[in-house]
């Protein structure tokens, strides 16, 4: 039997799947990592924790794995979007990696609005300037740290510099590459102009290679500390959002995903880059090949969650949180969350706005807080689904993945929402199973990707809208969507006392 590893490195932490030939999951491991957060909106990590927790959790999944190293053929990566990690000359980090959900860099984005023009950075990169993007970031630095600018040779996105020390090859994929917004998306290309008018150095930009492309082999160090064979083929991977949709089978026109992770995406497979959503989503490049995907995104989707968790029931397991869904009907009695702990996304491009519980009443118990966490996680993502639907897309079944995916009742409860059908799939493991298929294909077990998927994914179980409970959350829905207007300017003026 031979097999493949997909790794998926993520906020939290790094997984890592060893999947054989059937698409069946044989072992698993997963090792977190902090953040580092200086001040209110700053989040960063250390790359090098990245690369010592993806080395721990491969030796420790050689250890278990009973078969010869030389069976596993290929490996590819997901990773977190938009993080920027500045190398200097040796291919090291200059500094901690600047994360997507930073939002340090709203003078940036206004900078990037005045060089370049909105209407110009949309016609090339089909996307906004936004905090999470990394031109932002790259700006950030050189305004405010030039002497660590100045010693810049080259940056990469978080998977990238992982995939780095475990090849010594140096690449950007083009599905990570287009959430840079130094990409020309329908050209495929790095935007010299771009890099011209905010005075960036097109030389800092690394080659661009297909999510499948094989960059190399696992260098003789990593894989004797590891175990696996220096023989182990590496193929770039992708986007983290772009891998979850391969693992999810987003591959044709039609399809529609959401996926609970630290943030929520609702992402749907676009066969071009000549649509115009007018920037109000995003416009990535796919893994698959010269395809494309758009996408709405809650940038505290689980970690909503994780953070009420932490601060509210510590002592329990998020299962055990879960079960309490049950507990109290639709609505939460009138108990309304905005899950805008770091700021928002979609449709609402907004840094400074933050959460709120509304409604709050002496009869709310710890179950109706939960509800009401979950129940705004996924209004939040339903705004999302309704952008898609009034550009005239048919959002009829979605594929559910990630934390959300893995509770009946919140699936329940996204149907309901979103008045569709929820799909579970029956080997889901999000980001991770898709960079194991770019694997899979690379290594050439499958003429295409969606053959690759055919063989690989099913369906476990499918989750339909209750008529009752869709007809109290459209009115409840109504309320949500007045709570951004009515609290933007308060959440202004209490972002003067942040630290």
């Amino acid at each position: 039997m031979k097999y493949v590893i997909g790794i998926d490195l993520g906020t939290s932490g790094v997984k890592i799947t060893l999947v054989n030939r059937r698409g069946e999951m044989v072992h698993e491991r997963s090792k977190a990592y902090p953040l580092i957060q200086h001040k209110s909106g700053y989040s960063e990590q250390d790359p090098n924790e990245w690369v010592e927790k993806t080395l721990e959790g491969l030796a420790e999944m050689v250890t278990l794995f009973t078969g010869n190293p030389l069976d596993i053929e290929g490996m590819s990566f997901s990773g977190q979007m938009h993080g920027l990690v500045l190398l200097d000359e040796q291919q090291q980090p200059l500094r901690h990696a600047i994360l997507w959900n930073d939002t340090r860099t709203g003078e940036e984005c206004k900078e990037i609005y005045e060089k370049v023009g909105r209407e110009k950075l949309l016609e090339i990169t089909q996307n906004l300037a936004l905090d999470g993007f990394t031109l932002p970031k790259l700006l950030w630095v050189k305004n405010h740290e030039p002497e660590v600018f100045n010693r810049v040779k080259s940056f990469l996105l978080p998977k990238d510099y992982l995939r780095l020390k475990l090849t010594n090859a140096l690449h950007m994929d083009y599905s990570d590459a287009a959430g840079t917004l130094l990409l020309d998306v329908k050209q495929s290309c790095w935007s010299e102009e771009i890099a011209r008018l905010v005075g960036l150095d097109k030389a800092l930009f690394p080659p661009l290679v297909n999510a499948h492309d094989k960059v190399g082999l696992l260098t003789d160090e990593v894989a004797k500390r590891t175990g696996l064979s220096n023989e182990t083929n590496v193929f770039a991977g992708g986007a983290d959002n772009a891998c979850g949709a391969i693992g999810a089978g987003i591959y044709e026109e039609g399809k529609t995903l959401v996926s609970i992770g630290t943030s929520g995406v609702v992402l749907s497979y676009e066969e071009s880059s000549d649509k115009d959503f007018q920037g109000n989503v995003h416009y990535f490049h796919h893994g698959v090949a010269e395809r494309f995907y758009t996408m709405g995104v809650t940038l505290a989707a689980g970690y909503s969650l994780q953070w009420f968790k932490e601060t509210f029931a510590q002592e329990k397991r998020f299962d055990e949180v879960l079960t309490e869904l049950e507990e109290v009907p639709a609505g939460a009695n009138g108990l309304l969350f905005t899950p805008y702990l770091v700021g928002e996304r979609t449709p609402h491009a907004d840094a400074t706005i933050r959460a709120s519980f509304i409604g709050m009443d002496s009869g709310h118990k710890h179950a109706h807080f939960v509800r009401a966490v979950v129940e705004g996680i996924t209004f939040s993502l339903h705004e999302s689904v309704m952008l898609f639907r009034q550009y005239g897309k048919e959002i009829e079944t979605i594929i559910s993945i990630g934390g959300g995916a893995k509770s009946a009742s919140w699936l329940q409860i996204q149907a309901d929402i979103f008045n569709a059908k929820v799909v579970k799939l029956s080997t889901e493991q999000g980001p991770a199973m898709g960079a194991a298929m770019l694997a899979a294909y690379g290594c050439g077990w499958f003429a295409s990707l969606k053959e690759c998927g055919d063989a690989f994914l099913s369906i476990e179980e499918e989750f339909v809208p209750n008529e009752a409970n869709v007809k109290t959350y459209q009115q409840l829905f109504n309320v949500y969507q007045q709570v951004y207007g009515k609290t933007s300017e308060l959440n202004e003026q209490l972002s003067t006392f942040r630290r």
